[in-house]
């Protein structure tokens, strides 16, 4: 009975870990950028690059950006180019 009791509980604990890791946002990986915060590095009319989580990525920014603004990610697109936006 103590082992049925044990087993139990061994699986309801891994069942919620399973699902808490799931509903978790991805922390790494080109998913983690968007909403991520940067610093234009070049000048972005439309295009340029930006510096995010320490790297220097290649971005557009529609309504413009110059060196040292501020920007915020608002997604990836296909050729890992960021769409940016100012904050």
């Amino acid at each position: 009975m103590a082992i049925a009791a044990g087993l139990t509980i061994e699986l309801g604990e891994a069942a919620f870990w399973v699902w808490l890791s799931k509903k978790r946002k991805p922390t790494t990986g080109v998913e983690a950028l968007a909403g991520a915060e940067g610093i234009v590095v070049t000048e972005c009319r439309p295009t340029g690059r930006v510096r995010v989580a320490g790297e220097v990525w290649r971005a557009t920014c529609p309504e413009g950006a110059s060196a040292g603004d501020e920007v915020v990610v608002e997604r990836v697109e296909g050729d890992l180019t960021l769409l940016v936006s100012r904050k």
